[in-house]
């Protein structure tokens, strides 16, 4: 079922991941309801499965503690069984050779028995003390999947209502949803920079580009973006700078940049037409 789980958030991540580089018609697959009602079907029925993981983990580990448990007493009794039958013989030698008296092998029996039985007993706590803390901890990690897949399930049904979006202001709001969920998402901030380049906030963009770079210098989404800011506030050689880093890192950006409104500015710039003229 784990094996199962890890391909479907493969499955949810990869149109993500590889949103910078799909042409529109692989978009289209995605947006398609019979894909998304299958995703949405999986998640519940991991949901499902993960439920019915915890409730079968409880009840293997309850019926182990107490096997643990009636195993602990019957050791407990045999061994106290068999120390009294010891000390009994050993009291009846000691009371026909007349090394001791009765009172002093009753007292002396009692007192051992105690420290054996305490023993014993300290013992079995330590392990199922063991055991409890095995439980929480297993406890809590199935608690934090659940947290988790509620996650992806909300920032998934996010995304797709980011691509239903009909105005950049609506997809804007979607994105600062999904940032409320998973704070620093790279892909979101670069969306989001995408969608403020839309209502013309150049500025606001190049923001948003620069703090998706202090945390990954090399991004070439970010770059691209930023690019683009630079070029509509008038920015050319710093423009085209990023827009190198951007294609060396990704040269399919170079069809895309051809064919980039926000880089009309550009046009005559020796390093921007070098830079699309380029195939290698």
């Amino acid at each position: 079922m784990f094996k199962k789980s890890a391909l479907l958030l493969t499955f949810l991540l990869t149109p993500f991941l590889a949103s910078g580089t799909e042409s529109a018609a692989d978009k289209s697959i995605y947006e398609k309801p019979l894909i998304e009602r299958y995703v949405l079907d999986e998640l519940k029925s991991t949901r499902q499965d993960m439920q019915d993981l915890e409730r079968r983990l409880t009840i293997a580990i309850t019926d182990r503690e107490l096997a643990v448990a009636d195993k602990s007493l019957g050791y407990a009794e045999q061994t106290v069984t068999y120390f009294f039958y010891v000390i009994a013989g050993i009291a009846s030698l000691m009371a026909l050779i007349g090394w001791k008296s009765l009172h002093e092998i009753r007292i002396n029996t009692k007192k051992t028995a105690n420290q054996q039985i305490k023993l014993i007993s300290d013992q079995y706590e330590k392990q199922f003390q063991v055991l409890e803390n095995d439980l929480r901890r297993k406890t809590l990690r199935i608690a934090d999947n659940h947290i988790e897949i509620e996650k992806m399930n909300e920032i998934h049904n996010l995304w797709l209502r980011a691509q239903n979006s009909q105005t950049p202001e609506q997809k804007i709001e979607v994105y600062n949803e999904i940032l409320k969920i998973r704070p620093g998402d790279l892909e979101a901030l670069i969306y989001k920079a995408d969608a403020v380049m839309e209502i013309r906030e150049f500025h606001w963009a190049l923001s948003i580009c620069n703090r998706v770079l202090e945390v990954d210098e090399g991004n070439e989404n970010a770059l691209y973006q930023r690019a683009c800011a630079y070029a509509c506030l008038g920015v050319a050689e710093q423009a085209v700078s990023d827009l190198e880093l951007a294609i060396a890192g990704r040269t399919s950006l170079r069809d895309l940049a051809a064919e980039e409104a926000d880089f009309e500015n550009l046009s005559g710039n020796e390093r921007f037409e070098a830079l699309l003229a380029n195939d290698t």
